[in-house]
């Protein structure tokens, strides 16, 4: 292990000089700030993308109830560990006077371990590192801040053939959208997303129970989570966004300020999921009650930003059609502090659909769109409480994407296109990327986010000047 820690400590070092903060222009005030346009969650991973993280793909579900790596003959092997040490560099497209130039300046090393004692699966995964870019590193383990993110510590247990248990910190995903959810009510990190993080950072980690059932009929998964776990959304200190208050595009000097809930079994989350195979297709249907993930109301009286009560119901269906893949999905959001949706500090209820197709275009050239729309629900009663001049959001609001993924040099150069585009508010985002395997340990990768929109007030449009290219070098072991 000497090797890694060598490289983990270079790395380290190269990045401590990298990102200067900005001086703040005149006016930029430390203001209470208001709720950003357009926190929800923008989206899901990718179906078939090559060299995806674990837990981000949408192969078939766990029909056969058993995670990876406990299957038969790997009690002989107890303990396993891997890991890898990697640095990011970043920097905007464009100034942006509430950001410093750099978008990320990360060193970072991960280690991995499994333990397998006869029914029980042990498992930890933790990051340490270090981002000059931040001004603090102080570990907040439900925000992924500071120098220590503790990504898994969990236990699973096997107490008969048809169930699996397993508690702990653990990452957790459905559905069926790509960078697009719907049913998918776990927790996720927009900032990683958008700075140029591997994508396995996009899910942020539960603290959970998992029970799941399995039988010929249909398979069950309970998920119980006994303290709220928020996205770790758009907040002003990597991301710059609107505020509707302020009239103006606002960052590090007015980050978001938010009343948690901090409470055990009272401010909890439940999840269900039943699920079966019919035939070649995957049919799903979905329960959530908690709270909207990222900020979806305001407290008038603090100014502090909420988590209101949200209840979801859906389904989704997955499977072969013409040659390819196609998905949709289905979920009413019923945001249970504004019923009748006449409450100006409260989200409105909405309803929220896709469908999607992916296929094999040419050899090693894969395809795929998506077309969402979300619409909300008790309309004209939104219109009427906002108070006059504010900018009002449509009834409707679509989103068609685009993946193109080509593999060349044997399938160790990954070229990969993503795009968002909203044509209803006339603005999107753009993902390039390209990631080259050298051999077994040694990975380089350089990519693009580039937000684009007419009008600062939608939610692609509010990012335009978060537009940032990166490079990174990583070395597995």
């Amino acid at each position: 292990m000497k090797t890694p820690l060598r490289i983990a400590a270079i790395l380290l070092i190269s990045a401590r000089a990298w990102g200067e903060e900005p001086a703040l222009p005149m006016g930029l005030g430390a203001e209470e700030p208001q709720l950003p346009t357009g926190l929800e969650e923008p989206a899901k991973p990718s179906a078939n993308e090559p060299d995806l993280p674990v837990g981000l793909d949408l192969a078939e579900p766990e029909s056969n109830g058993r995670d990876q790596g406990t299957e038969a003959g790997l009690t002989a092997v107890p303990w396993q560990m891997s890991g890898f040490a990697e640095t990011r560099l970043g920097a905007r497209l464009q100034d942006d006077p509430t950001q410093k130039r750099a978008s990320i300046g990360e060193a970072r090393a991960q280690w991995q371990a499994e333990a397998f004692l006869e029914s029980v699966t042990f498992k930890g995964v933790a990051d340490v590192l270090y981002d000059p870019v931040l001004d603090h590193h102080r570990i907040d383990l439900e925000r992924g801040e500071g120098w220590l993110d503790l990504r898994e510590a969990n236990f699973l247990v096997r107490p008969a053939d048809a169930m699996d248990i397993k508690l702990g910190r653990q990452i957790l995903t459905w559905g069926t959208g790509d960078l697009l959810f719907i049913n998918d009510l776990f927790p996720k990190d927009w900032n990683a997303l958008m700075i140029g993080r591997d994508e396995e950072y996009l899910k942020a980690p539960s603290d959970a129970a998992k029970i799941s059932l399995f039988s010929d009929v249909v398979n069950l998964d309970w998920v119980y989570t006994p303290q709220f776990d928020a996205d770790r959304y758009i907040d002003g200190e990597r991301i710059s966004y609107y505020s509707a208050g302020d009239g103006e595009v606002v960052g590090r000097n007015q980050p978001v300020r938010v009343e948690g809930r901090q409470n055990a079994l009272q401010d909890d989350e439940l999840a269900l999921r039943a699920y079966r195979l019919l035939g070649p297709y995957e049919l799903a249907a979905y329960y959530y009650r908690g709270f909207w993930k990222s900020p979806a109301g305001v407290n008038p009286d603090s100014g502090l930003y909420r988590f209101p009560e949200l209840q979801v119901w859906g389904a989704s269906v997955r499977g072969p059609v013409a040659g390819g893949v196609a998905n949709a999905e289905l979920g009413y959001y019923d945001s249970l502090e504004d019923e009748r949706g006449d409450d100006p500090w409260v989200r409105n209820s909405e309803w929220r659909a896709l469908v999607g197709y992916e296929r094999e275009l040419l050899p090693e050239l894969t395809g795929a769109v998506q077309f969402y729309v979300e619409s909300m629900q008790d309309y004209d009663a939104f219109k009427a409480s906002q108070p006059s001049g504010a900018y009002l959001k449509d009834k409707r609001r679509e989103v068609v994407t685009l993946r193109l993924t080509q593999l060349l040099m044997n399938q160790n150069l990954t070229l990969s296109l993503f795009n968002f585009w909203s044509p209803s508010e006339d603005d999107g985002y753009l993902r390039l990327k390209a990631n080259y395997k050298v051999d077994d340990h040694w990975r380089v990768e350089t990519g693009a986010n580039v937000f684009y929109g007419e009008k600062v007030e939608t939610f692609f449009g509010q990012l335009k000047d978060n537009s940032n290219l990166y490079v990174a070098l990583r070395y597995g072991f």
